[in-house]
């Protein structure tokens, strides 16, 4: 059944201005909430009289409440319509922010969570589907360029906001200053969109796929949250989360594909488009995210960088994107989409190449310099990507593709993130062993080493346990290396992926679509 509304169109002038940075503001915001937590989890946990172990939930509540939300964009804005479901999910997100900083104690604090995950979950692909519905067809690439700004200066930005607000004030302000910011976004989307809507549509709920959904869903996530800490699969509880994900997906893929009305739009992966652009963003993502995390562990744990300082060696990420957003966007439709989207994977790919080359003797500006090109990969992706993904699929459609791409790429972010630091830990045991074997009295480095130690008043002892502090120091950086050397090959193959898509790329300029 369809209810006729006001279409929800493009806007020209104030109203477009007002919309645009309502609807940046509110993503800003859910993006930022991701990270921002991060780096406070120890200050949180000592204020609620907890392990920080246990201090995590407080990562994993969110993040499991958001990935089980994000599939589900495409059928709930049917239900309730684009613009009302992401005004609602933007004021209840500014609410539970502020439930998360009055929280009391533990249990209440992971509940504000999951409410702020659950409605955190439809904003993003929402807010990519608003713009490219407000925007004229020939500035929507610059629409898009724009989206993805904020889709990476906010993680950028969130850690260094945490650290510095746990340092410097208390840490319920790291929800709170979302308050303010929530109503802003709220009031100026409301403005100038108030009389429009996109269309209504009323199918059955699909209860069964939905629990089937939430089950694997939550198992995955909080299998990648805990495996690292529990050591993988020598953990029976790790073993029974990965039963439960391969038994809950095979019989949610077999009741989706049979059911007539289905939570989660599978048919969109017979589209050759959508399937490979959604496919290669989830797995670049992945790559993107795990190194953006194993570099800040390796300068935090390594080389006693402190959080703060750490979050502004990845600051230099978002520059690129910010000054060359409007460019892009300007000029994305001259070039095939393909053919950018090579280039950016072969810059993330020189990037994880310098990287490789990182010692314990990098001065801090030297890490600074592939985030800088980082930069320039990043600008060249997102869009390009959302144009083959979006291509030949028809706009009603958009909503739920941006959904299921949304909740890939956190689930291969999720993913990417817990295979670099597993094997960032594994492949330092290896090194480990190999530099201790070659550690022999007579070799001149030990010996050196030795006489440094004692030099500084150190027994025996004391300059074994210095040396061995040295040698995990060298053991860490040729394992993060490592690493980033097999990303920068992977990055490379997978840019052959994307020449499978088809032409012609013109959704995102033209409004002519087809399934």
């Amino acid at each position: 059944m369809t209810q006729a509304r006001a279409p929800l169109g493009i806007l020209h002038g104030a109203p477009l201005a007002l919309a645009t940075v309502g609807v940046s503001l509110a993503t800003f915001m859910q993006v930022l909430d991701s990270t921002i937590a991060n780096v406070s989890v120890p200050t949180i946990a000592g204020f609620m009289g907890i392990s920080a172990t246990q201090g995590t939930w407080i990562i994993t509540s969110f993040s499991v409440a958001t990935a089980i939300a994000m599939p589900l964009t495409g059928r709930l804005a049917e239900r309730i319509g684009q613009l009302r479901l992401f005004v609602a999910a933007t004021v209840l997100f500014t609410v539970a922010s502020l439930m998360c900083g009055l929280a009391p104690n533990m249990p209440t604090l992971v509940i504000a969570r999951v409410i702020q995950g659950a409605v955190a979950g439809p904003l993003m692909p929402l807010s990519q589907a608003l713009m490219l519905t407000i925007y004229p067809p020939h500035k929507r690439g610059h629409a898009l360029a724009l989206w993805a700004t904020i889709a990476v200066v906010a993680p950028v930005v969130g850690p260094i906001l945490g650290g510095y607000i746990s340092d410097n004030a208390s840490w319920p302000w790291i929800f709170f200053i979302n308050v303010p910011v929530g109503i802003v976004a709220v009031t100026l989307i409301v403005g100038p969109l108030r009389h429009m809507e996109s269309a209504i549509h009323r199918p059955p709920i699909d209860w069964m796929g939905l629990v089937l959904l939430v089950i694997w869903v939550g198992a995955l996530q909080i299998m990648l949250d805990l495996g690292s800490d529990e050591n993988w699969f020598d953990s029976p509880l790790i073993i029974a989360l990965a039963v439960v994900v391969v038994v809950g997906l095979a019989y949610f893929l077999v009741w989706e594909l049979g059911d007539e009305h289905p939570i989660v739009d599978l048919s969109l992966f017979r589209n050759r488009n959508f399937a490979v652009a959604a496919g290669a963003a989830s797995l670049v993502y992945g790559a993107y995210l795990g190194g953006n995390v194993l570099l800040p562990l390796l300068l935090q744990t390594q080389l006693g960088y402190t959080a703060t300082w750490a979050g502004l060696v990845l600051a230099p990420v978002g520059l690129a994107p910010i000054i060359g957003a409007r460019f892009v966007g300007r000029h994305v439709h001259r070039f095939d989409p393909r053919l950018l989207i090579t280039l950016s994977f072969a810059i993330s790919a020189a990037v994880m190449w310098l990287r490789s080359g990182f010692t314990t003797g990098h001065p801090a500006w030297q890490f600074l310099q592939p985030q800088l090109l980082l930069g320039f990969s990043v600008l060249l992706m997102f869009t390009p990507l959302t144009i083959i993904m979006l291509s030949t699929l028809v706009p009603q459609r958009a909503a739920s593709a941006l959904g299921v791409s949304s909740f890939m790429r956190m689930s291969c972010a999720g993913l990417g993130t817990s295979m670099f630091t597993s094997l960032w830990q594994s492949r330092e045991a290896v090194h480990h062993t190999r530099l201790v074997e070659t550690l022999t009295v007579w070799d001149p480095q030990h010996t050196a080493a030795f006489t440094a130690a004692a030099g500084q008043g150190a027994g025996s002892q004391q300059g074994a346990a210095i040396l061995d502090n040295l040698v995990s120091q060298q053991s860490f950086m040729l394992a993060a290396d490592e690493i980033f050397r097999v990303t920068a090959v992977m990055l490379i193959l997978l840019s052959l992926l994307l020449w499978l898509a088809r032409p012609p790329f013109h959704a995102l300029t033209a409004p002519v679509a087809a399934d």
